[in-house]
């Protein structure tokens, strides 16, 4: 299990005494809020709606059971008792004082967290798989690619003020579980055909009002060239971003307005600088991540009572069915802990439940846990002669909610509930949602579906990569919902597509209803995705049954 303490606990000390001097200074009227804001988003604090919101940075989602019990700690002595699990794989508090913050950060840095570039122009947390390390079709480990990124970028001198914020992710497998064509920078490890390891290079991709998937700028970038490459594409955009409005301050802006092959051309100029003064530390970095991140010793054992425990549980053989990922090695699974459990805020965690879940790590995942992309949280190395007494463990929690993947395992954002920037509520609308379905008990019929909700055009909730997305918007203090069809950020990426004009607050279930009954009578078979069925038969009949009058 990775641990940062060892290289920069230190720092993250002095990082953290910094700020509560600023703090301090804010306080006592030195420093004015305006003064004070980029202070406070350089250590991930922003001022939201009705408090403060401290986020903080669980690198590539990887975390260990002593962090995620002081993930609690900070959840129980500072806020109200629990955290948001975030698209990035990050975690966020909601209703901290400010002047609590610093004794937060002083917490985190204990063992080996933080909030730095969390926020701000800069780049931001490097995500990855849930599952890296144990996913069958992994081609390499990604983490130690992603240490070393973010290891490299904290608070690299030369990117703490670019046009705009930054994001890059990694992912290992055959399958991309880490949605890099929406990613700044998206790196795909593969191997070429003299079989060396390496990677696919996209840049560009995006969200927010202007929705973009990202261009492949090298299709294979030898492993050893990663972090010149990464600085190159950096520096070129840090030269050639827009800095006038940042609405079009993005890469993904940068390389829409100029090409992708005058990018390329500046990026690859710019790589063959930077390549020749690499020493190679990069790579005994990578040789020491290599090891920290080796295999746990997996257990050679008989799967025990698995399989007649799934012949005499129902709920369990539901939950297997459902929540369990294949895993590389013999007689293990991965298992999914949805946070979406019926009337639950989606991505909301409590003390009691993450210290539940650091408990249950030890027990029985290798004391290894995981944030997903899609605010849940995974123990990717799980014998299954243990499934059984996890999984009642978990029930006894309330965290057995057999639905990873369903139409009640919705990503929503925070939206007006909280967030300033939110021009309508996202929260309730996920909740009315996976109530309504589960109330008509065809989850299991429906099958897997990805829902996604943003409360604004910020698209935190990553709506345009939702099989069904809905963007929350104001319409003269009124709230209205977009429905977009057809999203992926996975199997073939995609950019949903709005079919018509949006519906007020109460009419969204109905719409919902409307489209999944569509999807149902005309499926081709039960094994048939919504996703599927909608490439199949494209959005006309999705289209008439949203607006049945224009029909």
């Amino acid at each position: 299990m990775f641990d940062a303490r060892p290289q920069h606990n230190e720092y993250l000390r002095y990082r953290a005494q910094q700020f509560r001097s600023q703090v301090e200074r804010r306080l006592d009227g030195s420093l004015t809020e305006e003064e004070f804001r980029p202070l406070r988003l350089m250590n991930g604090v922003y001022l939201q709606l009705h408090a403060y919101m401290l986020r903080v940075a669980i690198p590539y989602g990887t975390i260990s059971p002593d962090q995620m019990r002081t993930l609690a700690l900070l959840a129980e002595k500072w806020d109200k008792g629990y955290g948001h699990w975030t698209t990035r794989q990050n975690i966020q508090y909601n209703w901290p004082k400010l002047v609590d913050i610093p004794d937060m950060l002083d917490a985190l840095a204990d063992v080996g967290l933080h909030a730095i570039q969390t926020s701000g122009n800069t780049i931001r947390n490097v995500t990855t798989d849930a599952y890296a390390g144990a996913a069958a079709d992994e081609v390499v480990d990604p983490r130690p690619y992603a240490e070393l990124l973010r290891a490299w970028s904290t608070d690299h001198a030369e990117f703490q003020f670019l046009p705009r914020k930054f994001k890059i992710a990694i992912s290992g497998g055959e399958k991309d579980r880490a949605v890099i064509a929406a990613h700044d920078i998206g790196l795909r490890l593969r191997r070429n055909e003299q079989g060396e390891l390496g990677f696919q290079v996209w840049i560009g991709g995006g969200l927010g009002r202007t929705p973009i998937l990202g261009q492949v700028v090298r299709e294979f970038l030898p492993e050893a060239d990663l972090l010149p490459f990464v600085e190159a594409i950096i520096s070129a955009y840090n030269l050639a971003g827009r800095r006038d409005n940042k609405y079009k301050a993005r890469i993904k802006i940068t390389v829409a307005e100029r090409g992708l092959d005058v990018m390329r051309d500046e990026i690859e100029a710019e790589f063959l600088n930077r390549r020749a003064v690499f020493s190679g530390v990069d790579q005994d970095l990578v040789a020491e991540f290599r090891e920290v991140y080796a295999a746990p010793a997996f257990r050679n054992e008989a799967d025990g009572d698995y399989e007649a425990r799934r012949a005499a549980s129902v709920g369990f053989r539901s939950w297997t069915d459902t929540n369990l990922s294949t895993h590389k090695a013999p007689g293990y699974a991965s298992v999914m802990v949805t946070f979406k459990a019926p009337g639950q805020t989606p991505g909301d965690a409590s003390a009691d439940q993450m210290r539940l879940l650091a408990d249950l790590a030890e027990r029985y995942g290798h004391a290894d846990l995981r944030i997903s992309h899609d605010q849940n949280v995974v123990l990717p190395h799980v014998h299954k002669s243990d499934l059984f007494a996890l999984y009642s463990e978990l029930k006894a929690a309330g965290l057995a909610t057999a639905n990873a993947g369903l139409i009640s395992d919705i990503v929503a954002c925070p939206g007006m509930d909280y967030c300033a920037l939110a021009t309508a509520r996202s929260i309730p609308i996920a909740q009315e949602i996976a109530d309504h379905f589960r109330a008509r008990d065809i989850e299991d019929e429906i099958g897997k579906i990805d829902i996604r909700i943003s409360g604004c055009i910020n698209a935190c909730g990553h709506h345009h990569l939702g099989h069904i997305g809905i963007l929350g918007l104001d319409r003269a203090g009124v709230e209205n919902y977009q429905i977009t069809l057809g999203g992926d950020g996975y199997d073939i990426p995609a950019i949903g597509q709005r079919p018509g004009a949006g519906f007020p607050a109460e009419e969204v279930v109905p719409a919902i209803d409307r489209i999944i009954n569509t999807y149902l009578d005309l499926r081709d078979s039960a094994e048939e995705r919504f996703i599927d069925a909608y490439r199949r038969v494209g959005a006309a009949p999705f289209k008439a049954a949203l607006y049945p009058v224009n029909a």
